[in-house]
């Protein structure tokens, strides 16, 4: 068993009803997230939010929580996919979200995870969004192209980033390397103040649209989106399935008056089979609730993205044995 404290009663799920606080114990779950300035944090502070019921609150009824009797759901900032995915198997986390691929090359040892011990512990709770990976260039940088980044000042994401994963695949596909361009290891939010300073030409970021970073970056400065698309884009399709052409729509960011081509990624929240089946069962049936329904699309411009019907979408591991009843229940599964 994690480090979670099980959850007593949680078989009975109960979600809409509230408990004297003296009764309850008090579950804390980990969720780790992302930089501050992408997605995944503060998304992962809406979920966090929506699936937890501290002893003591409201009942939902009445307008209060209505996520798990006795859960503090807590979203963590870290460096992103890889490091989450680290984090659950060495137990720092409870569970995380990842990129579908990261997810899988660690489950199998397989990409970026060649020849390390396979993560076999790794379990879904369920698909969340489409991740689109942005390439955000200075308006006057000359970067109309990925050839275009040889010999520029360009931020691959901190390692341990499931951009910093993607960001090296994009490279390759396009006959370049870390080598070939003057590289630097930044989150987004940084990222954006080096560009602001003249101190980088461009940056990776995958991401959902709009993200924070971007956002406050163009709102600022002069920047664009620069298209990842032709034969190296196709490249990367072929040789790795969780990748699917995509594209940016015009007007998200400030002074982008056309589509840019790019290529997505599922989003997911993952976490490990020595995680109670309870408890995840609840967390998943709170998850998929008509109040966090409500939450979900008010609280993160992804939110809406994130459905019932998309839950299971591109999940290349195994579910969690408490997430798999949940779906079998609402005939997701058979």
């Amino acid at each position: 068993m994690s480090s979670s404290t099980r959850l007593a009663g949680l078989a009975a799920v109960g979600l809409a009803l509230a408990t004297p606080a003296a009764a309850q114990d008090i579950t804390f779950f980990t969720i780790g997230t992302g930089g501050t300035g992408a997605t995944y944090y503060p998304l992962g502070g809406v979920i966090a939010n929506a699936v937890s019921n501290p002893p003591g609150s409201r009942p939902c009824d009445d307008g209060g929580s209505c996520g798990v009797p006795g859960l503090v759901a807590v979203a963590q900032s870290s460096r992103g996919s890889v490091n989450n995915v680290n984090g659950i198997t060495s137990g720092l986390f409870n569970s995380g979200f990842s990129q579908s691929d990261v997810a899988y090359w660690a489950y199998t040892g397989t990409g970026v995870f060649e020849g390390e011990q396979p993560m076999g512990d790794l379990r879904a709770i369920a698909a969340l969004y489409p991740e689109h990976i942005h390439l955000v260039a200075r308006a006057d940088a000359g970067i109309d192209s990925v050839d275009d980044l040889a010999g520029m000042r360009v931020s691959l994401d901190e390692p341990g980033s499931g951009t910093y994963v993607d960001a090296n695949i994009i490279l390759e596909a396009y006959g370049l390397s870390e080598e070939d361009v003057e590289a630097e290891y930044l989150k987004p939010g940084p990222a954006g103040d080096a560009m602001r300073n003249g101190q980088l030409d461009a940056f990776f970021i995958v991401a959902g649209y709009p993200t924070g970073a971007v956002v406050e970056l163009a709102n600022s400065i002069d920047v664009e989106l620069v298209p990842i698309n032709g034969e190296g884009a196709q490249a990367i399709i072929d040789q790795y399935g969780f990748f699917s052409a995509d594209v940016i729509p015009a007007g998200t960011y400030e002074g982008m008056d056309e589509d840019v081509e790019t290529l997505a990624v599922g989003a997911q929240w993952i976490t490990s089979a020595n995680e109670d089946e309870e408890l995840i069962y609840a967390i998943t049936a709170a998850l998929w609730n008509e109040n966090t329904r409500r939450l979900l699309d008010v609280g993160h411009a992804k939110g809406a993205d994130v459905t019932l019907e998309t839950a299971l979408d591109g999940i290349g591991i195994p579910l969690h044995p408490g997430a798999e009843r949940f779906y079998h229940e609402q005939g997701l599964i058979e």
